[in-house]
């Protein structure tokens, strides 16, 4: 009698499995920042509590096309170099499911930033393709770093894009969202440095080294705040040193971090945590706009 119940469970357990390996793959807390800042930014703005769940949808199923595309692109330089971070690599996720959900989550993004009106859409894209391109082979080039600087600086453009009348962006918002992008690269990229030279990856990063490195990650960390603080024309001062401030010393705290604990993310988690702050600055500027 149990016997027909042992395939729903096998069915069950398999697609458990395969959810949350699929969760550990998209490169999680990268995934939910952004969607996070892309949520934030959009309220700035001033959209419409279904356009700001509209515009994130569409940010988030993007982010998940590049981080499942990432790891089965990268499957075995990852497993070469034994990075026990990736499901892919340990198994908790099979790699033939990879690109069947990046294109999956693809068509998906494509089909809601449609929604959003095409010039809103185009610039929610241009985060995407970005993010291909890196995957595809930009990470390995000089111009890696211009993949992360397009893509950035075209998610604050988005939200604006959408509003009624289309605005084009102030120019302090795109720039500071193009520093971050550059900053987040090398937080990114600097513990992985002797993973990649010993597979061929010479991305920027990898080209300038672990010191100039973490100074071009401090300069355009500190570079955005400065950027946010000053840019806007009616800021009051004391606002635009606060930012100022701020993004200082977390960008000084990014660049301890990396020079102290090289092989730890912990820089790369801090410069999530400047984005989010800088997002919460966005959000005062805007509201006295």
């Amino acid at each position: 009698m149990p016997a027909p119940c042992r395939l729903p469970r096998t069915l069950a357990t398999g697609t458990r499995r395969l959810t949350l390996g699929l969760a550990a793959a998209c490169h999680p807390a990268p995934t939910v920042a952004v969607t996070a800042v892309a949520a934030l930014l959009a309220a700035g703005v001033g959209l419409s509590p279904g356009r700001i769940a509209l515009f994130a949808a569409a940010v988030l199923t993007g982010q998940l096309s590049i981080g499942w595309s990432n790891d089965r692109i990268d499957s075995a330089r990852d497993k070469a170099t034994g990075r026990a971070d990736k499901p892919a690599t340990t198994g908790r996720v099979p790699v033939d499911a990879l690109w069947p959900a990046a294109l999956a989550a693809l068509a998906t993004t494509a089909v809601l930033s449609a929604l959003l009106g095409w010039r809103a859409g185009l610039a929610a894209l241009l985060l995407v393709a970005a993010g291909w391109a890196y995957n595809l082979g930009l990470k390995a080039t000089q111009l890696s770093g211009l993949a992360y600087v397009i893509g950035f600086g075209a998610l604050p453009a988005a939200p604006y894009l959408a509003l009624p009348g289309h605005p084009w962006p102030p120019w302090w918002a795109p720039a500071t969202g193009a520093l971050l992008g550059l900053g987040a690269h090398f937080a990114n990229v600097l513990p992985d440095l002797l993973d990649d030279a010993n597979t061929g990856i010479r991305g920027l990063p990898q080209r300038l080294g672990r010191r100039r490195g973490i100074l071009a990650m401090t300069s355009t960390l500190a570079g955005a705040s400065l950027v946010l603080g000053f840019g806007p024309g009616d800021v009051s001062l004391a606002l635009g040193v606060t930012a100022t401030v701020a993004g200082l010393v977390a960008a000084g705290t990014a660049a301890v971090l990396a020079s102290r604990n090289p092989d730890s993310s912990a820089a790369f988690r801090l410069t999530l945590a400047i984005a989010v702050l800088d997002v919460a600055l966005f959000l005062v500027v805007t509201s006295r706009s």
